[in-house]
């Protein structure tokens, strides 16, 4: 007989699949309030179908999303309204970011698809004087704490899959058919070389399998 726990995971996994929901956008309006109300130029890394670089071209003069899924920028560019001021360009992380400087810079669930500390390095290298780098992140499960943070999350992602589709099985949203792959660095090495390359960085765990990281660049 296969165990309780075992059977439970799976009827959540069968649910959630029925019930799919963003839990990168559920960081969009937190990320939001970590930045000025108004700025010049932003630039979100790995932008898939651009929800959030539309959602930041709403304060900034200019913002661009870079992503190297030619698929994915196409799909953004035509869920873009030709009135906003967003570019989408196709791009490596680490090679490829337009020349310039930006005063907002985020980057949500691409930072582990990267070398870590050389991908932080790039962005600083980006960001300009006075500007916001904000991270969310993905991180492997290793501590005690962290099992029970995920394990705490589960019935709540289920609960939320249900309340954002109102009880209705739906379709994966445009924002969830990027290219996925499991983090591989625990938190706390996330934290130890986030600290080195960027002094003063603001780490904390957060529900549903993220991490977050903000750095003011003075």
């Amino acid at each position: 007989m296969t165990p309780l726990p075992h059977r439970i995971l799976r009827a959540l996994d069968q649910f959630n699949a029925a019930h799919p929901w963003d839990h990168n956008a559920h960081y969009h309006r937190w990320i939001l309030r970590q930045l000025p109300k108004r700025f010049d130029t932003a630039l979100d890394i790995g932008s898939g179908s651009g929800d959030l670089v539309r959602l930041l071209a709403t304060r900034a003069n200019e913002a661009q999303g870079i992503d190297s899924d030619p698929v994915i920028i196409s799909r953004a560019q035509r869920l873009t309204p030709p009135a906003m001021p967003v570019t989408f360009t196709v791009a490596d992380a680490l090679t490829g970011i337009p020349a310039g400087s930006y005063d907002v810079i985020t980057c949500v669930a691409t930072i582990h698809h990267l070398p870590f500390t050389e991908a932080l390095t790039v962005f600083r290298r980006h960001l300009a004087p006075g500007g916001t780098l904000v991270v969310v992140g993905l991180s492997r499960a290793q501590t005690a704490g962290d099992y029970l943070l995920g394990a705490a999350a589960s019935p709540l992602n289920a609960a939320t899959g249900w309340l954002k589709n109102k009880g209705r099985r739906a379709p994966r949203p445009a924002s969830m058919t990027a290219l996925t792959r499991p983090a591989d660095m625990s938190f706390s090495d996330i934290v130890s070389e986030a600290h080195h390359a960027l002094p003063g960085a603001r780490l904390r765990r957060r529900l549903f399998w993220r991490y977050t990281l903000v750095w003011h660049r003075h």
